[in-house]
């Protein structure tokens, strides 16, 4: 019930449009109720009329269609198209409004809930569930209403034409509604249950789609079809333990919508043999059995949507329920002008409650438009060192200071509008080149665009693609090599011209003519700004102000290229091996 009262809040602003679509959806299933009453006064006023000769007859049933004409053929048909479409447009907005509060939503939970996260659950829920909740207010809302009023109208003018017969006709009542509450109780859970398995098979296909490379690369597709047989294994024995529930309720259910016109036509024939009933009326009375029924039958197609929707709705609202790791502080402020001074102070970190710290009691103090390096072995801690000053996590022990003030105490949004990361691995949207770049400054203008390609050294190429900037770049910039896709990432982070600077293994994933191209624009960008440098091959931050050795998430050694040279410790051994690697590549 929390999910429906929490849902309703979306559905609010447009209640008046829902009150309009329910008064004119009652005058559209009120227009067919016409019909068994004219049944009843064609078949007793004109055909069993013994006082009206041939024409007499034929003059009537002529007026009497003509009228009904008009009601059917003209006025009925706009009723109904502004019923559908207002019964659509209002579900429509209400989905629009609800994915974009979650689109919001997950725009600002933490990298550590999407490392935990698979992608296409996420999206499964945005889409699909939030489609499937679209059947609460179109049939929930709108679509239940109309029956129910259709049904009171209905038994209305039964009433008025015998109330015996209309006795009998709801006789079976009780049961229907009995029935309804036994086999829809457990359908819910089921249709939960399938949703979560649905999901799963998304999630699934979304990861290996975007893993076909590496499917092919190691042959190993015939394993792959047998993982995913048994995720979709998995979906068909929930779906069908739903399928199994909803057929017998719908068999039960039906069976006791069908017994009623039976109990209808035999009571009312009986009436008409001796003479209590005339023939329009039980024939009328038959119509309105249908009438009556038909939307009795709906809503047992109403309970199972509805169902699915309230499912939908509680994987919905779970999703949206997930707590932010990284906040604003009550007291939070504006980061508006920086000036680059970067100290941590006893600073601790660990993913998650109770693991191992990565980082150990870190000091440092870096100074405005200094350049950092950090060094150490895979798994040392370096991206985590760096992955803190955006606060794309925040620390577990200690503090880190921008300007002399906490980082914590800056609203994050403008903290990381003062930052400027390039990453190992950068992701480029599906759109064209010029839309990737300008994420560094949306709204900025061509010439910006174009000189902060130049600065990238990223023109050139960008100018032999077969649109320019207008070239789509493909899903994760798959029409565009490594060397490529970091120029024009290294493109839109010119165009924001931030004061602090993150470069997290930037070139080490590249060829070394790439590297060298692009270690030019790097070392242009870092100029007079307060830069990180998280390196893997050493020969590229020998210029550094400062390097930092981190072993096992603490500092061991920090000094000058030449000063650690001097020492001759771990980072002179690190140097002396990698510079012998080269040299073996070199030569072989």
């Amino acid at each position: 019930m929390d999910s429906i009262r929490r849902y309703l809040t979306f559905v609010k602003p447009y209640r008046w449009q829902i009150v309009a679509t329910i008064i004119i959806g009652i005058i559209k299933f009120s227009i067919p109720l016409i019909l068994p009453m004219l049944i009843k006064y064609v078949v007793d006023d004109i055909v069993q009329n013994p006082n009206l000769v041939a024409n007499e007859k034929i003059d009537k049933l002529l007026v009497i269609m003509g009228i009904m004409i008009i009601v059917f053929v003209i006025l009925r048909p706009p009723i109904e198209y502004y019923r559908q479409y207002f019964a659509q447009w209002t579900s429509n907005k209400i989905l629009y409004d609800l994915r974009n509060v979650l689109y919001q939503h997950i725009q600002k939970l933490s990298f550590k809930y999407y490392a935990n996260t698979r992608a296409g659950e996420i999206i499964s829920r945005i889409i699909n569930d939030v489609e499937q909740t679209k059947a609460f207010v179109v049939t929930g809302l709108m679509n239940l209403w109309l029956d129910m009023a259709t049904i009171i109208i209905a038994i209305i003018l039964m009433f008025s034409l015998n109330v015996k017969l209309t006795l009998i006709s709801i006789a079976l009542f009780p049961l229907y509604a009995f029935s309804i509450r036994y086999f829809f109780g457990n359908l819910r859970r089921l249709t939960r249950i399938r949703s979560q398995a649905l999901a799963g098979v998304q999630s699934y296909l979304h990861e290996r789609v975007q893993g076909m490379p590496v499917i092919k690369s190691f042959a190993i597709e015939e394993y792959e079809q047998t993982r995913f047989n048994k995720a979709n294994d998995h979906f068909l024995e929930k779906a069908l333990k739903h399928t199994s529930w909803n057929a017998k309720s719908f068999a039960v259910v039906n069976t006791i919508t069908d017994i009623a016109p039976l109990l209808v036509i035999a009571y009312s024939g009986y009436l008409v043999i001796q003479g209590n009933l005339s023939l329009g009326t039980m024939m009328a009375f038959y119509a309105y059995i249908d009438k009556l029924y038909n939307p009795l039958r709906r809503l047992v197609n109403s309970s199972t949507t509805i169902t699915q929707s309230f499912a939908s709705m509680d994987r919905v609202f779970e999703l949206m329920d997930e707590k932010y790791d990284i906040v604003d502080a009550p007291d939070a402020v504006e980061c508006r002008q920086v000036n680059g001074d970067i100290s941590y102070e006893g600073v601790s970190f660990s993913y998650n409650e109770g693991e191992e710290e990565v980082l150990k009691d870190i000091n440092i103090d870096v100074k405005k438009g200094e350049t950092i390096a950090l060094v150490g072995m895979s798994g040392g801690g370096k991206s985590t060192f760096v992955s803190l000053i955006p606060r794309f996590y925040d620390v577990t022990v200690g503090r880190i200071l921008l300007d002399g003030l906490d980082i914590r105490k800056f609203k994050v949004q403008s903290l990381r509008d003062k930052i400027g990361v390039v990453f190992q691995d950068n992701i480029l949207f599906s759109d064209s080149v010029k839309e990737n770049i300008l994420l560094g400054k949306p709204g900025a203008s061509e010439e910006e665009v174009i000189r902060a390609a130049k600065a990238a050294n990223a023109h050139e190429f960008i100018l032999q693609l077969a649109d320019g900037y207008d070239t789509k770049v493909g899903e994760r910039g798959v029409k565009l090599s490594g060397g490529q896709k970091q120029r024009i990432a290294i493109a839109r982070v010119f165009l924001k011209d931030p004061p602090i600077l993150i470069l997290d293994e930037a070139t080490s994933a590249l060829d070394l003519e790439s590297e060298h191209s692009i270690q030019e624009s790097l070392d242009r960008l870092a100029k007079d700004r307060t830069t990180f440098i998280v390196a893997h091959r050493l020969s590229t931050i020998t210029h550094a102000d400062r390097i930092v050795l981190i072993e096992h998430g603490r500092i061991v050694e920090t000094g000058t290229h030449d000063e650690l040279m001097a020492k001759q410790g771990k980072y002179y051994g690190l140097f002396q091996v990698q510079q012998l690697k080269q040299g073996e590549t070199e030569a072989g």
